[in-house]
């Protein structure tokens, strides 16, 4: 893994919280809006796609246009696009689409630098609490109506002791069901629907665990970036590396990943 200079390093948060702003001022005009209509982009199921998906990440797209033109950017509406420095920028302008469709606060821009070992800095962005959580290069900080804070992730407790979070309750295939089941029956409290917030609130020291299945890797490099930062494990149901997506674990500690690994494996 390369080092990066500390010059280097604030010119990259520089650029991640310049793709945030704009990212909130394309996407807080259309929200809890009036009318507001989605797309679906799949022939079976439902995938939303609305205005202000893709005028956040044209936004963006915009800004490393001007700011990091020799960076590549994989983003999830417009797909990739290849640099020459060897990191790339990893987009996903609202994740969390149905939530935003019902007017929940649990959707967030997702912003993660990678180079060819993973995400080296992360940015979770919920445009309308103001809160932004930042990870990586130095730095596990939040920001948000209470003022700036540290991160930190909870301290060890037992699973019986812990708060899980998933996106859907019908995760994955009926194996991984049956697996994430092991884990919401031994956890003190398990619940639904918060997409990329949950991963934040692991980072913030509010919760212990997210179990997800059926990730890209816009999804989970930003998470993975703010909750290692905050220290915290992010991994695939197998301990290995979650960047490219599909199924993740993310704790709040060693010890309780490893339980928890323990009853996704049977």
């Amino acid at each position: 893994m390369a080092e990066f200079s500390d010059k280097l390093s604030e010119e990259l948060w520089t650029t991640a919280h310049a793709l945030a702003d704009a990212a909130r001022a394309s996407i807080l005009p259309h929200f809890r809006s009036a009318g507001l209509n989605a797309e679906n982009k799949l022939a079976e199921g439902f995938d939303p796609v609305t205005v202000a998906d893709r005028a956040a990440e044209e936004a963006m797209r915009a800004v490393l246009a001007e700011m990091r033109p020799q960076d590549g950017i994989l983003g999830e509406e417009f797909g990739n696009a290849a640099g020459t420095s060897g990191l790339t920028w990893v987009l996903d302008p609202i994740d969390g689409t149905r939530g935003f469709l019902a007017g929940t606060p649990t959707w967030g821009v997702l912003i993660a630098l990678s180079d060819e070992t993973g995400p080296r800095l992360g940015v979770i962005d919920q445009p309308y609490t103001g809160e932004r959580f930042c990870g990586g290069l130095g730095r596990a900080d939040m920001t948000g109506p209470l003022g700036p804070r540290g991160l930190r992730t909870r301290a060890p407790r037992g699973l019986d002791e812990a708060i899980l979070f998933t996106t859907f309750p019908e995760i994955g295939t009926e194996a991984d069901r049956a697996a994430f089941g092991r884990v919401r029956d031994a956890a003190r409290l398990t619940r639904y629907g918060m997409d990329c917030y949950a991963y934040a609130l692991v980072a913030a020291g509010q919760i212990d665990l997210v179990v997800e299945a059926g990730l890209h890797p816009y999804d989970i490099q930003a998470p993975i970036a703010v909750i290692e930062a905050a220290g915290g494990v992010v991994t695939d149901w197998e301990g290995g590396p979650a960047h490219n997506g599909g199924r993740a674990l993310a704790a709040a500690n060693p010890a309780l990943h490893a339980e928890a690994l323990r009853l996704l494996n049977g």
